[in-house]
């Protein structure tokens, strides 16, 4: 049995209700002092939520919050910064040109006669770094700092405000495995030093090494809480799914397809990103990459397409070599859905038809001169192929819904005489009425003939579209489910390293 701590953080029966619909129901959550405790749930679990009322971002509808047993009000950043807590996210906010101490006293320095010393907060800051024995030095300029190291200025900062309660919201997920083990070491010394951690991550495996407790939540409400030696991994992915498999978990029936390659990949490799990375996308079948975040996934994708390079293996298409560029591929007919629309989809600021435009001026333009009329047509074409609403192709692309916006980036492409399309992360921030109206859209394109080639982090997604799944984890392919059924809990264990290697058959 592990050791029972005394409480230094509760939170009971918390509620938050956006638009009629309880985010939070009557959730409860507690962190003992020198704890690691992991906050698990799938998307829209309500991880996020409970953090931002935890931090002042939000303000509860309902509950109370306690420190070191006595009620406080958290209503604002200050108010949590107060009461001791602070938070790491994923975007590290520093300031690359500044020394480590300069960040960590940023709108804190230290002055003598009205003059900054920066003397004393060297010393200071020097003191706390000795005090964790962090591998980095107070005189450090952060833009030469590895992104761990970073993060443990990030770490700092909070211990610089005496803060008893450290948020890490998926600290691992830009790091190597190099800088996690680095990180896990720091976070054993904080634990040590009756620093409390909420520790939130994808990766279960790291979970469940680091935490001394789990906190589920599903659906806005309470899943259940698990100590350390009552782990058991399948257990947790079932109460974060909390279904048995069942039709709504499971994939349709995954097989391999007897139709000719269109896409091999060999032991494609771009150091630091992917290793040995192999695999086919036949005519008319939909290929699902997934993983976590960090896996590789997209950074493969944009390799085979001519927008990243690679360092080593090989790429054929039709069963013939070919060394990518944007160019070629966009000639050989691939097509690219990139993962951010907003940056890389589209010219928010132009029409739908202008943009669409942009990728066909090879076809549209004759003897260096392109028609308007010509221009329109293919507006008008991609506004009915992928019913976009308004259908109006003059309408500026940045007006759009999200899922319209994707729509447009879409329909460059399905203009063009397709063989190849890579799609990476097609639904995020999509309602569920155009979710389903682009997985119809792929579905279309595989059965006119298409190669698809998808990356998703959506589970659900990869269980509805894909026609085979490859799970990615540390730039490697680790699993390929290929014939009968996968579910949730199967996707989530070998995404989490979970599986012993390679083919399900």
């Amino acid at each position: 049995m592990s050791e029972k701590r005394e409480v230094l953080f509760e939170m009971k029966n918390i509620e938050k209700i956006f638009s009629h619909v309880h985010a939070l129901d009557h959730v409860n959550f507690d962190v003992r002092k020198g704890e690691v405790h992991a906050l698990l749930g799938e998307n829209g679990a309500g991880k996020s939520t409970l953090i931002k009322i935890l931090t002042g971002v939000y303000k509860k509808d309902g509950g109370q919050i306690f420190m070191d047993g006595k009620e406080i009000e958290i209503n604002s950043r200050e108010d949590a910064a107060n009461a001791g807590i602070a938070v790491i996210f994923q975007e590290l906010s520093l300031i690359p040109t500044l020394s480590v101490y300069q960040n960590i006293l940023l709108g804190k320095e230290i002055s003598k006669f009205g003059f900054i010393s920066d003397r004393a907060e060297k010393k200071q800051i020097q003191d706390l770094i000795d005090n964790y024995g962090f591998p980095v030095k107070a005189t450090d300029i952060v833009e030469t700092l590895s992104v761990a190291q970073k993060q443990m200025v990030e770490i700092l900062k909070a211990l610089a405000t005496d803060a008893k309660l450290i948020i890490m919201d998926e600290p691992t997920a830009s790091l190597s495995s190099r800088e996690s083990e680095l990180l896990f070491k720091i976070i054993n010394q904080l634990r040590e030093k009756e620093v409390s951690i909420i520790y939130i991550s994808h990766r279960l495996e790291e979970v469940f090494n680091l935490s001394d407790r789990i906190t589920i939540l599903r659906d806005g409400k309470n899943a259940g809480v698990i100590e350390k030696e009552d782990i058991v991994p399948s257990e947790v992915v079932k109460m974060m799914i909390g279904k048995e498999v069942s039709e709504s978990t499971a994939s349709r029936e995954l097989k391999t397809s007897n139709a000719e390659n269109v896409l091999e990949v060999k032991n494609l490799t771009h150091l630091g990103y992917f290793n040995d990375v192999s695999f086919e996308v036949k005519k008319g079948e939909v290929l699902v990459l997934t993983g976590l975040v960090g896996s590789g996934r997209t950074e493969v994708v944009r390799s085979i397409y001519g927008a990243d390079p690679y360092d080593s293996g090989e790429i054929l298409f039709e069963g013939k070599p070919i060394k990518p560029t944007v160019r070629r591929s966009v000639a050989n007919g691939f097509g690219l859905i990139p993962e951010d629309r907003r940056t890389q989809g589209f010219s928010p600021l132009l029409s739908v038809t202008k943009n669409v435009a942009l990728t066909n001026y090879d076809k549209l333009a004759k003897s260096g001169f392109v028609k308007k009329a010509d221009e329109d047509e293919i507006g008008k074409k991609a506004v009915s192929l992928t019913d976009l609403r308004p259908a109006n192709p003059n309408v500026r692309v940045g007006d759009l819904s999200g899922g319209n916006q994707q729509k447009a980036v879409l329909g460059k492409w399905l203009t063009r005489d397709l063989k190849v399309i890579l799609i990476d992360e097609p639904t995020v921030g999509i309602d569920i009425g155009a979710k389903d109206e682009i997985y119809n859209i792929i579905e279309g394109l595989a059965q006119q003939g298409v190669a698809v080639l998808m990356v998703s982090s959506d589970i659900a997604e990869v269980l509805h579209v894909a026609h085979r799944i490859l799970v990615m984890r540390e730039g490697r392919i680790i699993k390929e489910f290929n014939d009968g059924v996968a579910t949730q809990e199967d996707i989530l264990l070998a995404s989490s390293g979970f599986v012993e290697n390679q083919e399900v058959a």
